[in-house]
């Protein structure tokens, strides 16, 4: 596998080894050993595959302490543009985001650290997204932030946004100060 250094501290692009021949491909998706050698740190405890049509948006989502989730996201089936966005107070990178599209044909990886909020946007007509994450998902310890927050100014692809009501309401990071993880 080959791992990318993105702008952010700790938030790694992945490009599995895909092996391929006239029956298909295979690759892994995982390897403890391999992927800790990268920086992505488990242990991973809960997976979660989510299905969205296009248009649809979800996010900028994040679990706080004492229950900070690690993502390792990947697009199984369509395309999607996938965004992470540093949340962790005193970062240099504090406010800052990276995007990247995922799909079933680049077969790339997300790994996203704690202390970063995670989205993303649906661009194929349906997609299917596989996550494992480090801690189990604890509502009382999620944030959401507005994901057209302009004081982080995410580029999202133009088109049409199809948003739960959470994620619609979501206030802006700016007023989420005092949550948010000191670095």
């Amino acid at each position: 596998m080959k791992v990318h250094a993105t702008p952010l501290d700790g938030l790694l692009l992945i490009e599995p080894q895909v092996h391929r021949d006239a029956r298909g491909y295979f690759l892994e998706t995982h390897h403890q050993g391999r992927y800790a050698e990268a920086g992505v740190v488990g242990p991973f405890v809960q997976d979660n595959l989510s299905y969205s049509v296009k248009g649809t948006l979800r996010g900028l989502h994040a679990q706080l302490a004492p229950h900070a989730q690690g993502k390792l996201v990947r697009a199984v089936d369509g395309e999607l543009f996938d965004v992470a966005v540093d949340v962790r107070r005193g970062s240099p990178t504090f406010g800052r985001w990276y995007g990247t599209v995922l799909s079933g044909a680049n077969m790339h990886q997300l790994w996203v650290p704690p202390g970063f909020a995670h989205g993303f946007c649906v661009l194929s007509e349906r997609v299917h997204v596989e996550y494992k994450c480090t801690d189990y998902y604890a509502p009382a310890h999620e944030i959401v932030i507005r994901w057209d927050d302009p004081e982080i100014g995410v580029g999202w692809p133009a088109g049409e946004r199809l948003l739960s009501p959470r994620d619609a309401a979501a206030p802006r990071l700016s007023e989420l100060l005092d949550r948010l993880p000191a670095y």
